[in-house]
């Protein structure tokens, strides 16, 4: 279970974001970048506090360039919010903590939802035996 957030290369994003059990944030960042150091400790903050619930992936667009054309970021800061290997929502630029928060908990909320519909469909009839 990951607590903080994951730094993902290129050759890793597949496997860490498309193919995760859990829903993932990509931050695509670079060092650079000053509203992107503005969003890293609400991003810390919410590996620790959604861990095994939420994965915080990091990708560094100065050193991982790839996924971040393939998905288009113009801008970075840039999140998406990967679920079951799709993107839901993306969000271009900082946010304030209290609206990041709300986003990832809305985020949540729909991985739950969409977990529910997902789960096998249990018989509730009563067995009767045959006559």
């Amino acid at each position: 279970m990951n607590n903080q957030p994951l730094h993902v290369t290129d050759a890793e994003f597949e496997k860490i974001v498309l193919k995760s059990e859990l829903p993932v944030v990509v931050d695509f960042w670079a060092p650079w970048c000053g509203p992107c150091r503005m969003v890293a400790p609400t991003l810390d903050k919410l590996a620790k506090e959604k861990a095994g619930k939420l994965v915080i992936a990091k990708v560094n667009t100065d050193e991982d360039p790839e996924w971040a054309m393939k998905f288009r970021v113009q801008g970075i800061p840039t999140m998406l919010f990967v679920l079951n290997g799709q993107v839901v929502h993306q969000q271009v630029g900082a946010l304030p903590e209290p609206i990041l928060r709300q986003v990832v908990d809305q985020f949540l909320a729909l991985a739950e939802e969409e977990a529910g519909e997902q789960a096998p469909v249990q018989e509730t009839a009563p067995k009767t035996p045959a006559d």
